[in-house]
């Protein structure tokens, strides 16, 4: 493809991970599994979720939304990081580096509003117990998460429009392990100041936006609970806030490292290294934080395995 007298590139070679093909297979197996452990359980908590009547609550409604999402988004990063194991794996035509591009900001926009919501939803339900079920109806509940999902796609799609319309002609190589705007940018072969400028603003709007809602809302949790008069019931509560703050720091912490920063150039391996926490290690850690840690939750899965097995028992008795 030419583009006023300069070759542009329609293929790109991921980068990956480097190393022997002794440790790349070691990669694949340990990223294979945590892959596989994450869809299990991300798809446990979707149909626990979706079958114990006692959970259709709009706390869960939300985790259930969240679950969906992290399946969506680890299958959008990590199927292609395992192919890059193999050689022939890393070639990635442009239009599928821009749809890989634009579903990982979608759907990470999608989850920081949702972060931002479930915080909210938690707010309501230990601050004003006794309107919660008033002030977060069904309908209101679809219609937050319908908002943030708008508001993912606001604030992706016109920027991978623009990405997408760029000349590419530096390199093929792209220096990560999947298509990320910071290293596919490096390759284009005109002026991305403003593009730049574009994405750290929307990537600002996006994260601190969401991290002020998620913060406010603990904030003033974490203030009612501490008037709580049982030392029983202030230790569950915080127990419960703090698993809840832990995943949100991980995840916030490193997509503000990597989005929400100085144009500084940092080496691929740091960059590396922080991007496995937002697409890999925080979608096996939010189901296990969020409902595997949970009594309500646990109790359901013990039913329905006590349910299973009984049927399973009665049907061989025959």
């Amino acid at each position: 493809m030419v583009f006023n007298n300069i070759s542009v590139f329609n293929k790109f070679i991921i980068v990956g991970f480097p190393g022997t093909p002794v440790v790349q297979y070691f990669f694949f197996l340990l990223l294979l599994m945590t892959y596989l452990s994450t869809l299990l359980c991300n798809f446990v908590i979707i149909i626990i979720i979706s079958t114990e009547r006692c959970l259709h609550t709009p706390m869960y409604f939300f985790i259930r939304n969240l679950s969906f999402l992290e399946v969506c988004y680890v299958s959008v990063i990590v199927p292609k990081v395992l192919d890059t194991i193999t050689f022939n794996g890393r070639f990635i035509s442009f239009s599928t580096c821009v749809c890989q591009l634009f579903f990982f900001f979608f759907l990470s926009s999608t989850e920081c509003f949702l972060f931002g919501v479930m915080a909210y939803d938690r707010y309501l339900a230990i601050c004003h117990p006794l309107h919660y079920t008033t002030l977060m109806e069904n309908y209101k509940c679809r219609c937050l998460t319908i908002s943030s999902i708008i508001g993912g796609f606001i604030t992706t799609f016109p920027h991978i429009i623009l990405i997408s319309q760029l000349p590419f002609c530096k390199s093929n190589m792209i220096n990560h392990f999947f298509c990320d705007i910071t290293p596919l940018l490096q390759l284009a072969c005109a002026d991305t100041y403003l593009l730049d400028l574009q994405g750290f603003s929307l990537a600002a709007l996006v994260i601190l936006t969401s991290l002020l809602v998620t913060l406010l809302s603990y904030f003033h949790i974490i203030a009612t609970i501490i008037t709580l008069p049982t030392q029983q019931g202030r230790s569950k509560a915080f127990s419960t806030c703090g698993t809840h703050l832990l995943v949100v720091s991980i995840y916030y912490g490193s997509i503000i490292f990597m989005y929400v920063r100085p144009k500084v150039s940092f080496a691929f391996t740091l960059n590396r290294v922080v991007a496995v926490f937002y697409t890999i290690i925080t979608p096996i850690l939010n189901p296990i934080i969020y409902c595997l840690r949970n009594k309500e939750v646990k109790e359901s899965i013990s039913r329905r395995l006590h349910l299973k097995k009984y049927t399973c028992k009665h049907f061989l008795s025959y």
